[in-house]
C-alpha cells in the first residue's frame, strides 16, 4: 500500500461513519493459530490479570472494537490484561489484543486506555498482524525463543533468527501511524475525548525519558518483546494535531474517576511471585533465591528466566526440577543452547562449592561467523529435586571471568528476607490542603528519583500547583496476593 494512502488525514478518517466501512472478517487460520497460542503466550508473559479490572479493560476494548469495521467484533476480538512489569500493548493474528498492567499504570483516564486498545485493534483491522505472521513464517522459532547471545551475531544457536522472530511483534513507522489514525477514529466513534491519544503517547515519552535516567541504578533492561512500538515525538504531535482537527478535543468520555478506581491496588514493577529486581540484585522470595549482577550489567525478568546483559557478555539464569546430576544438567543446557547438536564437545565440568551448594562449571570455545566466543554453564544443586544454572556467552578468551562475581553471589535467602519482599502497588490519593509535590513524592516506594517518578506518573511539571480534591497516583508498598 502506498505511503500516501497509509497517512490519510486523521480528521477525514475520524468522521467516516462506521456503518459505511466495509466489514472485514478475520482469517479463520489466523483465528485458529491465535486460539492455539494464546495460553502459552500468556504464560510466557507473566499470566493474565483476572477479576473486575480485567473485565473493565475488556469492556473498553469491546466498546472501541464495536466501531472498528471488523465483522462480528463481539466474538472476533479478545482483550487480555497481562501481569507484566513492562509497558506494552500488542495484537496477534486472529484478533487477540494484549495490554500490560504496567502500561495501564501510566494512564490517567479511560480515553487513554481506549486509544491504546483501539490502536491495537487498528493493527488487526488493517491486516498488519497477517503481514507480520507471513514474515514470522520465514523465521520459524517461537515468539519468545531464547535470545541470549544475540549481541554476538550468528553463531551456535542462530540467535539472530530468534531475535528476528521477536521483531515480528514490531510494525513499520507507516503501520504505526495508520494504527494511530484508526485508533483515534474508533475512540471518536465510541464517544471518547480524542485528547486521550496524545495523552498516553506523552505518558510513554515521559516514562522513556525517566527510564533512561534511572536505568543505570535500577539495573533493569526492557526485554526484547516489549520493543514493539518505537515511540517518537512525531507520533505524539501528530496525534495532538489530529485530535484538534476533529474539533472535539477536550470533549467526550474520559471517565477519570472510574479509571483511577480500577487502578487502585494495581501491581507496579515486578510481581514477587515472579521474582524482584532491586538495584543489582534479583531475589525470588518463593524460591528463596538471590544473586547479584556485576556493576554496569542490566537484568530483564521473564517468566522462566532472568536475562543479564553487559558490555562483556550476556547470560540467562533458569532451572527448576531436575532429577539428574549436575554434569547431565550442564550437557542439557548446552544441548538447548546449540539446538540439539549431538557432536558439540563439552569439556568436563569443574566441581566446586559455592555458598554451601555443590556446583559445576565448564566453558566451551566456539568458532562462529563473528569470531570466537566462550559458552559457559554454571549449575547448582539447590536440593535433591532442583538444579539452577547460569548460561553465559562472552568473547573468546574471557570465559566466565566477567560473570565470576555473579556466579559466586547465588545464595539462599532466609525466611525473614523472603517475607520482607513486598509488591509495589498504585494507590489513588486525594490531594488535601497543604499537600505538596515534595510531601507526596516522599511516600513513593522507591529509593531514588522519588520526585521525578511522581511527576512522570501524574503528568505534572516541577512547578505544577496541586489542587485540593484532585486525585493523584502514588506507588506505595502493598501486600502480596493470597
Amino acid at each position: 500500500m502506498r505511503r500516501t494512502i497509509l497517512l490519510l488525514a486523521a480528521a477525514a478518517l475520524a468522521i467516516t461513519p462506521a456503518a459505511a466501512q466495509r466489514l472485514r472478517y478475520l482469517n479463520p487460520q489466523d483465528v485458529a493459530e491465535a486460539q492455539r497460542d494464546h495460553a502459552e503466550l500468556v504464560r510466557e508473559l507473566g499470566g493474565a490479570e483476572t477479576g473486575p479490572r480485567a473485565t473493565y479493560v475488556e469492556s473498553v476494548g469491546r466498546r472501541v472494537g464495536a466501531v472498528s469495521g471488523i465483522g462480528n467484533p463481539g466474538q472476533a476480538l479478545h482483550f487480555t490484561t497481562l501481569n507484566s512489569a513492562v509497558e506494552n500493548a500488542f495484537s496477534v493474528p486472529g484478533g487477540y489484543v494484549y495490554i500490560t498492567r504496567q502500561l495501564m499504570g501510566l494512564m490517567e483516564d479511560e480515553s487513554q486506555l481506549a486509544f491504546a486498545l483501539g490502536h491495537e485493534v487498528g493493527h488487526v483491522a488493517a491486516n498488519h498482524a497477517h503481514i507480520r505472521e507471513q514474515y514470522a513464517q520465514r523465521n520459524p522459532l517461537g515468539v519468545f525463543g531464547q535470545i541470549i547471545g544475540a549481541i554476538f551475531g550468528p553463531g551456535i544457536t542462530d540467535v539472530l533468527q530468534a531475535r528476528a522472530r521477536l521483531d515480528t511483534l514490531s510494525f513499520s513507522r507507516d503501520q504505526e501511524y495508520q494504527a494511530d489514525t484508526l485508533g483515534l477514529r474508533y475512540m471518536l466513534a465510541a464517544g471518547y475525548d480524542p485528547a486521550g491519544a496524545a495523552g498516553i503517547l506523552a505518558a510513554l515519552s515521559r516514562q522513556s525519558a525517566l527510564q533512561a535516567r534511572v536505568q543505570g541504578r535500577s539495573n533493569r533492561q526492557t526485554p526484547e518483546w516489549a520493543s514493539t512500538h518505537p515511540l517518537s515525538e512525531n507520533r505524539m504531535q501528530r496525534a495532538l494535531a489530529a485530535g484538534r482537527a476533529t474539533g472535539r478535543l477536550g470533549t467526550g468520555i474520559r471517565n477519570r474517576d472510574v479509571f483511577l478506581r480500577e487502578l487502585e491496588g494495581l501491581y507496579v514493577d515486578d510481581d514477587p511471585a515472579q521474582g524482584v529486581i532491586e538495584g543489582a540484585t534479583f531475589t525470588h522470595p518463593d524460591l528463596r533465591i538471590q544473586f547479584s549482577v556485576p556493576q554496569g550489567y542490566l537484568m530483564s525478568n521473564g517468566t522462566d528466566a532472568v536475562t543479564i546483559s553487559g558490555s562483556a557478555g550476556k547470560a540467562q539464569f533458569r532451572g527448576g526440577q531436575y532429577n539428574g546430576t549436575l554434569d547431565n544438567a550442564i550437557l542439557l543446557a548446552f544441548r538447548q543452547l546449540t539446538r540439539g547438536q549431538a557432536n558439540f564437545p563439552v569439556p568436563q565440568p569443574q566441581h566446586v562449592t559455592i555458598n554451601g551448594m555443590p556446583a559445576a562449571i565448564t566453558t566451551a570455545r566456539v568458532n562462529t561467523d563473528s569470531g570466537l566466543i566462550d559458552a559457559s554453564v554454571a549449575a547448582y544443586q539447590w536440593d535433591a529435586q532442583r538444579i539452577y544454572y547460569f548460561v553465559m556467552l562472552t568473547p573468546g578468551g574471557y570465559g566466565v571471568g566477567p560473570f565470576a562475581p555473579m556466579i559466586n553471589s547465588l545464595r539462599r535467602v532466609t525466611p525473614a528476607e523472603a517475607a520482607a519482599i513486598r509488591p509495589r502497588i498504585i494507590h489513588i490519593e486525594t490531594v488535601r490542603p497543604g499537600d505538596t509535590i515534595q510531601s507526596l513524592s516522599n511516600r513513593m516506594a522507591y529509593r531514588d528519583f522519588k520526585v521525578e517518578r511522581f511527576l512522570s506518573l501524574n503528568g505534572l511539571a516541577a512547578n505544577s500547583t496541586l489542587v485540593p480534591g484532585r486525585k493523584v497516583k502514588l506507588v506505595i508498598y502493598g501486600t502480596r496476593r493470597s
